[in-house]
């Protein structure tokens, strides 16, 4: 087994990066980053709150791939991976629940709903796309897509994620 996400970190000071494996990650505030979606006209924030949720599909698919390649290819073991990964990314505190053909992801304290504020629309697309990944290797279909139900930007308790086919 591998150790905890935080543990695994190499923080290269001399070369300015910090890498889980080959995996470059870097640290930001989340204001910083929904800042800037504010900033955009509605249309253009929507286009390009979809394009972070493609980005976060394609490369947290890779990360997901590899921690379900540590995990024994188990889908289980992948959705407690990637939630014991999220709080040390700073994302929030993930809990995920297995349907048959669902997965739903509730996830307390999202970086990107505090970073943002009030919206009258969910804003955690990079949840979204990080959870249509993981829900595609678990359901087993490429056609998984990840919808944010519930946002704390717009008033929920909590933000709440449902990953089903299409």
């Amino acid at each position: 087994m591998k150790p905890p996400f935080r543990e695994r970190l190499d923080f290269d000071g001399g070369n300015g990066q910090v890498l889980d494996e080959s995996r470059r990650y870097m640290l930001m505030r989340p204001e910083a980053l929904m800042g800037m979606f504010r900033r955009l006209d509605d249309e253009t924030r929507r286009k390009a709150l979809e394009a972070l949720a493609a980005s976060v599909i394609e490369m947290g698919g890779d990360s997901a791939r590899a921690y379900k390649a540590h995990g024994g290819g188990d889908a289980d073991a992948l959705l407690a991976t990637v939630a014991n990964t999220a709080p040390d990314l700073g994302w929030g505190a993930w809990s995920f629940a297995r349907g048959s053909d669902s997965i739903e992801l509730t996830v307390r304290n999202s970086p990107f709903a505090a970073g943002y504020g009030s919206a009258s629309k969910p804003v955690c697309h990079a949840i979204a796309g990080m959870a249509t990944a993981v829900g595609r290797m678990v359901l087993d279909s490429d056609d998984v897509v990840a919808r944010e139900t519930e946002c704390v930007a717009c008033g929920a308790a909590a933000c709440r994620f449902e990953a089903r086919p299409v």
